[in-house]
């Protein structure tokens, strides 16, 4: 118990220093700082709760403590990422009967919509890419939250929900502690969803929910699983293994799975049909446009194609999936195979933006892994790309830097497997 509470009184005082610099972009060197020493003493602790029993007051504190160190962040200004402004800005066309898909806010006629955030706003050239779930989120959060601030609400709750339902469904586990302690404390979680509204988090619960659901209830999971991948399309991946893990083609509920998580897409792409072809337009623009940010894999795959248009991005597509359909043709089982699709997408995606490395942090809570828990700490040395950004207005990631990110978690990630390896070699002899 001391434990617990030495590691959480010191990271509350990270958080607290956060909310002192407020405007954390003008701060970047010092963001670093403390985002790091957050994550240093997150791995020590996680250290620590997993050799200590876990007791029904143990896990009421960690679980409250988890949610005083989101409290210092949820009343900050967004300024490490400006999404959550292009959020509003879908969720204000939407309130004047526009289509976010197929309205440019740069176009001289949305001037009346512009505010004070729209110099700060990304993309403005451009439709929105976010998909339909997440602009029903949108609309429905201008109306109710507005505010530049406030706009946070439903991505910070869809964070804390997550967590809530992840110590639900360890509840009955002798670990649950260091398990819900995986997401509940993870730093990066809390500075992209409680600091930056991020609306990866509706993404992470959907698939939370859909886990919590599959083992009895495997076709009404379905549901949240489309959802999460109409919120953020890389759940969409996960589809195959859930239809079949209710068994389809052979059984009458693989089928009913499949019009669920198919009814459920229609249900939520309706409103926005008309212009799904300039959706598809965005896309194409999106992906050529914005490539190789903090990327891994598919930088290393780019130069050795010699930066040749398409190489990069269909290996990835190839990779991601061939491994989804291979998880769902094998049965395997629906947390594992997302833990393996969630990463192989983290390391063959074309952009590699610290909050989408959140993504993979419900999967540690199944399968902890020490390459992956690094790397989520790891991640805050890419915010050094606000430094040049700020001073010079030139959005370019140090590539020795990116070492540093990628550099230890690829070392430690095949170091444990061929120690893995090694060890059951020497257990079975």
């Amino acid at each position: 118990m001391l434990w617990l509470l030495g590691a959480g009184v010191l990271l509350e005082a990270f958080y607290l220093r956060m909310h002192s610099l407020y405007y954390l972009k003008n701060h970047a060197i010092a963001f670093i700082e403390l985002a790091l020493a957050a994550g240093v003493v997150y791995l020590i602790a996680l250290y620590g709760i997993e050799r200590t029993r876990s007791s029904r007051t143990a896990t009421i504190l960690l679980i409250f403590a988890a949610i005083a160190f989101r409290a210092p962040l949820w009343p900050m200004q967004p300024t490490l990422s400006d999404d959550l402004q292009r959020y509003r800005w879908d969720g204000k066309v939407q309130a004047h009967g526009l289509n976010p898909y197929s309205t440019v806010p740069k176009d001289p006629r949305m001037a009346a919509l512009w505010d004070k955030y729209y110099e700060v706003m990304p993309a403005r050239e451009m439709p929105s890419i976010y998909p339909p779930a997440s602009q029903w989120v949108f609309r429905a959060t201008w109306k109710l939250f507005p505010g530049p601030t406030a706009f946070k609400v439903p991505f910070a709750a869809a964070d804390v929900l997550a967590l809530l339902l992840l110590a639900w469904m360890f509840r009955k586990e002798p670990d649950r502690n260091f398990r819900v302690a995986v997401y509940a404390w993870n730093p990066l979680v809390i500075v992209e969803f409680a600091g930056s509204g991020h609306n990866d988090a509706l993404a992470i619960l959907g698939i939370v929910c859909g886990l919590a659901l599959v083992k009895n209830w495997k076709v009404l999971a379905n549901a949240p699983i489309a959802l999460a991948a109409m919120a953020k399309a890389f759940p969409a991946l996960l589809i195959p293994v859930w239809i079949r893990k209710a068994g389809w083609p052979e059984k009458r509920a693989g089928w009913w799975a499949a019009a669920v998580a198919g009814g459920t897409m229609l249900a939520v792409l309706a409103p926005y049909w008309d212009a799904l072809g300039m959706f598809h337009a965005n896309m194409t623009y999106y992906e050529a446009t914005w490539k190789n940010y903090n990327a891994s894999l598919y930088t290393v795959i780019d130069w050795l194609a010699g930066g040749k248009a398409r190489i990069a991005p269909l290996v990835g597509i190839g990779a991601c999936w061939g491994l989804s359909l291979w998880l769902a043709w094998k049965r395997v089982e629906p947390a594992r195979a997302a833990y393996l699709l969630i990463g192989t997408i983290l390391a063959f995606s074309a952009n590699g933006y610290s909050w989408y490395f959140t993504w993979i942090v419900p999967m540690l809570c199944f399968y902890p892994n020490p390459a992956w828990l690094l790397l989520t700490v790891l991640q805050f040395l890419s915010y050094n790309v606000l430094i040049g950004y700020g001073i010079l207005g030139v959005f370019k990631f140090d590539p020795f830097l990116q070492a540093l990110v990628y550099g230890p978690f690829y070392a430690l990630l095949v170091g444990s497997f061929f120690y893995g390896r090694w060890k059951r070699k020497v257990n079975a002899s």
